[in-house]
């Protein structure tokens, strides 16, 4: 068994100073350590997955040798898996991964790890995740990180430890680490009762987008889909990444980059299906997002890029969710002037919101990215001055 401060100091000297994730027992030391220094950073997110992602952000980020750390118990791997497998594995964005063991073979555990506990190691191995134990003793540790950073930066992909129970002492707990709350607002409505086949479309959006986004100051992160090819096409600029995959991790993502970035402004480019998907990420955004960080949603009500099978949005007023999760503003229109006042705004004590309702629709032989994304991550990073 090793002290929480053995680790996360060890941990701290290799340049890991940021952590996101979501409670585990085994993890409490921790966490509990990790929320009591100021000098260190730690996110709640709503869910595995959404760690994941904005560990991820960060990474993409980081200066100075920077990395991070996304804790979860391992039944949350399967919340995991589409981040870890096409957004960390795909733009080779590596962070160390502590999964406890719940349900280990020959450990007495509940009932719903009876199963997730056997699997967990054939999981990690399916995800080419290399792994081993979780350190017990204090001289084993800077060896693992030391293990796990060389993988990291061999690959670009994630290194995992697999914590068993009693490996961390406990620590107490003196402050929750709860984000302070913000003011509530009032979320604006500014519709004109545009038909539906007279709403801008998403080529429009993208314009106005582009227009308020300078190469030098911000950077666009494009959400899976028609969203980021059509922005693509456009203009394909140095400062842009257009995911693949990981489908309403477009948020959490730019979330990361914009903590560890407050020199940039970092622009997420949402889709109704995916904000739908993974809506958790709204609380967290409104809990922890800085004033650098602008979330704009184009809703077509439909799955554009699969047929134009109807989300259910219409049901969904995403500014009154914004609103309600903390956002410093959060407005939605028909009128495309909406993009024009949310960037011209002054910016506020937290992240803004701007829903723009768009026409269903794609330009014909809309091309698919011929940049990869490994290659679009690295161009990006070089940008904006990451390591």
């Amino acid at each position: 068994m090793i002290e929480a401060a053995q680790f996360v100091e060890a941990a701290r000297e290799r340049g890991f100073d940021w952590y996101a994730g979501v409670p585990c027992s085994y993890l409490t030391p921790f966490i509990n350590y990790v929320l009591q220094d100021e000098s260190l950073h730690y996110v709640s997110a709503a869910n595995e997955g959404d760690a994941v992602a904005l560990i991820a952000g960060v990474t993409l980020g980081a200066q100075n040798g920077r990395r991070g750390i996304t804790m979860m118990q391992n039944s949350g791997l399967g919340n995991a898996v589409s981040p870890l497998t096409s957004l960390t594995w795909t733009f080779r964005l590596p962070q160390l991964l502590i999964v406890t063991w719940r349900g280990q073979p020959g450990v007495a555990d509940e009932p719903q790890h009876a199963l997730m506990g056997p699997v967990t190691p054939a999981m990690l191995d399916t995800m080419e995740i290399p792994w081993e134990t979780f350190p017990t003793e204090t001289d084993a540790i800077g060896p693992a990180l030391d293990r796990a950073i060389a993988h990291m930066d061999e690959t670009g992909r994630p290194y995992a430890l697999v914590m068993q129970k009693g490996s961390v002492a406990p620590y107490e707990l003196k402050d929750s680490g709860a984000p302070p709350r913000r003011a509530p607002v009032a979320p604006r409505a500014q519709f004109h009762d545009v038909a539906a086949s007279e709403l801008a479309s998403r080529h429009d959006a993208l314009q106005r987008v582009i227009a308020h986004t300078p190469l030098e100051s911000t950077v666009v992160l494009a959400s899976t889909g028609f969203c980021g090819r059509e922005l693509y096409a456009i203009d394909d600029r140095a400062n842009q990444l257009y995911m693949v995959g990981s489908m309403g991790c477009v948020t959490p993502f730019a979330l990361g980059l914009a903590l560890a970035r407050p020199d940039l402004h970092v622009v997420a480019l949402d889709g109704d299906g995916a904000a739908l998907m993974r809506m958790g990420a709204f609380a967290t955004l409104g809990a922890y997002g800085p004033s650098n960080l602008t979330h704009v949603l184009l809703d077509n009500g439909a799955h554009d890029s699969t047929g134009g099978q109807a989300t259910v949005s219409s049901q969904v007023s995403f500014a009154g969710v914004a609103a309600a999760c903390g956002y410093a503003s959060a407005v939605e229109s028909d009128d495309p002037g909406v993009i024009d006042q949310l960037f011209e705004a002054p910016l506020l004590d937290g992240p803004r919101f701007a829903r723009l309702a768009i026409r269903c629709g794609t330009p014909d032989g809309l091309p698919r990215p011929t940049i990869t994304p490994p290659d679009v991550k690295t161009r990006l990073m070089r940008h904006i001055g990451a390591a």
